[in-house]
């Protein structure tokens, strides 16, 4: 038996990884960047075979790691969790530098900075895990607390997208979410693009008197996107 809540307490992180160079870039959110070496400093990033990012981080062999605040608004996972960059330039409403390898570098809500270069990278499956060699490091902002992906799940009630690591399938995240509460008239409903899920009981609000042009929180999908959790 695995418990899932068991997951939710590994301490990861959560990033904005970015590739690319001035020309254009991307971006997705990732919750598993670490340390491997210290001398000399390599990392390891891993990033889903289905994102647009793992085809350009093979081709400019550089990326970037943005540690995010705690603060970080819902709007900047929405952006790089749930949507592709195949059909969004992600980075065009950013405050984006360019650091030495020239791979853009994200600075929204960013507290430190990573630029590596891609030494290798094994195939874990469904991922493939990049070995990379770090470059350079700055602090933006030492007074904030980075976010955690528990304090994302618990306080942003954010759930891992489809390409993360952590996602565990639609059925395992409903059950985080059953519609307990029909015997007083409330029901809760579920994003199916990222899993959030609206709670009538605790938003005061009935899903069908959100007005037509209210959107998830977390991913931004429109309100058609959401169907009842039976």
């Amino acid at each position: 038996m695995i418990d899932q809540n068991a997951l939710f307490k590994i301490t990861y992180g959560l990033y904005i990884v970015c590739t690319g160079d001035k020309k254009g870039g991307n971006g997705f959110i990732s919750n598993t960047v670490f340390q491997v070496t210290a001398v000399p400093p390599r990392f390891v990033v891993c990033c889903s075979k289905n994102n647009y990012s793992a085809e350009m981080i093979e081709n400019y062999k550089v990326l970037s790691v943005t540690i995010l605040a705690e603060d970080t608004p819902t709007e900047i996972f929405g952006t790089f969790g749930y949507k592709s960059g195949r059909d969004t330039d992600k980075l065009k409403k950013m405050k984006v530098m360019y650091g030495k390898t020239g791979v853009p570098i994200v600075l929204n809500s960013g507290i430190a900075y990573l630029e590596m270069t891609l030494i290798d990278k094994v195939d874990v499956g469904t991922h493939w895990m990049f070995i990379c060699n770090l470059e350079h490091a700055e602090c933006l902002d030492t007074d904030k607390e980075p976010i955690t992906y528990d304090y994302y799940h618990k306080v942003k009630k954010g759930l891992a997208p489809k390409n993360a690591p952590t996602y565990i399938g639609e059925k395992i995240e409903k059950q985080y979410g059953p519609n307990s509460n029909n015997m007083a008239g409330y029901k809760k409903y579920i994003c199916l693009n990222c899993n959030y899920i609206y709670d009538e009981a605790k938003e005061g609000i009935r899903f069908e008197d959100l007005p037509d042009d209210w959107e998830c929180p977390v991913c931004g999908s429109p309100k058609s996107d959401f169907e009842e959790l039976v």
